[in-house]
């Protein structure tokens, strides 16, 4: 069947490959949410369901793919980071595109339940993605920092609208109006929602941390902690397959994905994780 007389039309499929060497950024935007948020009554200006919700689903999908080394969410849109080496799909544009998105809305849809029990959908959100290329650290940090100034600025807006409020200084009209501090609200509000790998904190032993005949064995009658003999050892490392195996496992961390709400502009965050524009981190 491959070879059948109508095999030329994939002629027509055109490669969309992606620079290489450059730090691939989707980001993915709810299509046409303020109807979706309005006939679902979302709570205004920050519906705290909605916005686990999105952390959930962009979770399924750092989860799914190990490439994605950070995202940022706010309201209804997430951006995701792939480390510069990435080739997934072979970098085609595509398929990245329409598999992330497709499996972000598909999360969104499944999970919704758990967080609006008592509002079942009245149809179903649709999102849109898009993929920018930027070559430097510089490019990657300027952009999340403008998602975040953008999601201070949009929040500060509406916590103010919100409060029927319109024109003077926002922070003033809250506090002296309605009791409200700004910098006191949820940060997940403020601030947006930050996804990133980080390697969890059990112990790893390595054959090249330790000779083999140093190597610590339980006994299995007291499960105390004796040295292995030497020839013991030896006889261990007869299967050099398994134990190079082994030695590669061991070498992998383990990691885990945290969601935290915090300043992302600043040097802070990045100074205490350098490993997630390290290229050579394996996560």
């Amino acid at each position: 069947m491959a070879n059948s007389k109508y095999t030329y039309v994939r002629d027509f499929e055109l490669p969309d490959p992606l620079l290489p060497g450059t730090f691939m950024l989707f980001r993915l935007d709810g299509h046409s949410f303020h109807r979706f948020s309005d006939m679902h009554e979302f709570k205004k200006p920050n519906d705290i369901r909605a916005l686990q919700l999105m952390d959930h689903a962009a979770k399924d999908v750092m989860t799914e793919y190990p490439d994605i080394v950070l995202a940022f969410g706010e309201s209804d849109e997430f951006s995701f980071l792939l480390r510069k080496s990435t080739s997934l799909y072979n970098r085609r544009q595509s398929k990245i595109v329409s598999t992330l998105t497709s499996l972000f809305t598909s999360s969104y849809v499944f999970h919704w339940p758990e967080y609006f029990p008592n509002y079942p959908l009245k149809y179903p959100p649709s999102f849109d993605g898009r993929i920018v290329l930027y070559p430097t650290e510089k490019h990657v940090r300027d952009y999340f920092a403008w998602r975040q100034a953008d999601t201070h600025i949009n929040n500060l807006y509406n916590t103010t609208f919100w409060a029927l409020i319109q024109g003077g200084d926002k922070h003033e009209i809250l506090f002296s109006r309605f009791a409200i501090n700004y910098n006191r609200l949820d940060a997940r509000f403020r601030k947006g929602s930050v996804l990133f790998r980080t390697e969890t904190t059990l112990t790893h032993y390595t054959t090249e941390a330790m000779p083999p005949e140093s190597i610590p064995e339980a006994t299995p009658t007291t499960g105390v902690v004796t040295p292995v003999s030497l020839e013991s050892s030896k006889a261990k490392s007869k299967s050099k397959g398994s134990t190079e195996k082994s030695k590669q496992k061991q070498k992998q961390p383990q990691t885990k994905i945290e969601i935290i709400h915090c300043d992302i502009i600043q040097d802070d965050f990045w100074n205490e994780r350098p490993w997630i524009l390290d290229e050579n981190w394996v996560g």
